[in-house]
């Protein structure tokens, strides 16, 4: 671990040297890939530092325990820097397991009504206000790129990306089908029903990792239209690409001009291509789950939320709150941490040959 820790401290000083030079100054793109390497290792460079620091305060405690004067306070000294060098030494474990690449990124959500028609959209609506909530919250950026409003409420499908700091690293536990109980608004006898909505997260693809080439596209522009097929607006704004190896389809129309719905189109494109690129990955791989926290697929079980208990179940890693309402406000702090918890313990297991 300390030679690993070693090699990483020299290279965040190589990168803080070569930031400071005119030619990478002056060079963009190069400027924006050293800068984003140098703050990945920024978290484990401090802890390392610290560790090192520990280190030798332990040694120096050891001379000052020679002085009877100082001997006792110098003991509890070593005792208490022991603590913290073990807790330093769990810190680093984590922070050197492998990194999902994919974390910093931006990411393409979508949430769709499932089982229990109306109740199921009302949810799916929630849903994407619990997540509007946790990301205006976590100062990220919200874009609506499509959206079919349910006859009663909520969405039968929305569509959004959103824009901030390690975005995919927070959501990326959130693929699944979720699962509410509660009386809907609808039902006279005060009976609880169980309704599902859908959530698809999806790390944003870059340029360099999804190419689309012209004649493997089908571009159709239309009039958007809104619930009940309402226009819009009055002009053929919205976008259609169809990907024809594939047959993914993507359509936007939010915005009102119809190059910017095409460039949003295109980039959710990338975006599926690459996610189905990533799933192929893994099936090559064997698909070993031992390291996962579920499957991310859509049709999975992950979480239940009960409201007449106020109480929010996610059956991966069998963690259980009574705050539901908070949750629903965008308070998502401690189901997220709980995941990522679970994911940390599970690569160490596999890391371990556990």
């Amino acid at each position: 671990m300390l030679e690993r820790l070693k090699l990483i401290e020299e290279r965040y000083n190589f990168l803080t040297e070569e930031l400071t030079k005119p030619e990478v100054y002056g060079d963009f793109n190069k400027m924006k890939v050293l800068s984003k390497e140098k703050t990945s290792l920024e978290e484990t460079v401090e802890k390392y530092k610290q560790y090192k620091t520990a280190l030798e305060d332990v040694e120096a405690a050891k001379e000052m325990a020679k002085d009877p004067e100082y001997a006792e306070f110098a003991h509890e000294e070593i005792e208490r820097l022991h603590k913290e060098i073990e807790t330093l030494e769990e810190q680093l474990t984590v922070l050197l397991l492998p990194k999902d690449p994919n974390d910093d990124k931006n990411v393409v959500m979508e949430i769709r009504g499932a089982a229990g028609g109306d109740e199921g959209n009302i949810f799916a609506g929630d849903l994407f206000r619990m997540y509007s909530k946790y990301a205006e919250k976590m100062g990220w950026k919200i874009e609506i790129t499509n959206e079919v409003p349910g006859e009663s409420g909520g969405y039968s499908t929305i569509e959004f990306m959103l824009n901030g700091d390690n975005v995919y690293s927070k959501l990326k536990f959130e693929s699944g089908s979720h699962r509410v109980q509660r009386v809907p608004a609808t039902e006279s006898q005060g009976r609880v029903h169980t309704s599902t909505a859908t959530v698809l997260v999806m790390p944003e693809a870059e340029d360099v990792e999804v190419e689309l080439l012209e004649k493997d596209l089908k571009i159709d522009v239309c009039r958007s239209s809104g619930a009940g097929g309402q226009c819009v607006n009055t002009t053929d704004s919205a976008v259609r690409v169809t990907h024809i190896p594939t047959g993914l389809m993507v359509y936007c129309q939010v915005e009102r001009s119809q190059i910017k719905n095409k460039e949003k189109a295109l980039q959710i494109l990338k975006t599926r291509l690459y996610d189905l690129k990533l799933k192929e990955q893994e099936e090559a791989l064997g698909a070993d789950r031992k390291s996962k926290i579920g499957t991310g697929d859509r049709s999975e079980k992950i979480r239940t939320y009960n409201y007449p208990q106020n109480r929010l179940t996610d059956h991966r890693i069998n963690f259980t709150i009574m705050h539901l309402d908070k949750v629903m406000e965008g308070d998502l702090d401690e189901v997220i941490e709980a995941l990522i918890t679970e994911d940390q313990k599970l690569k160490m297991s596999v890391d371990n040959g556990q």
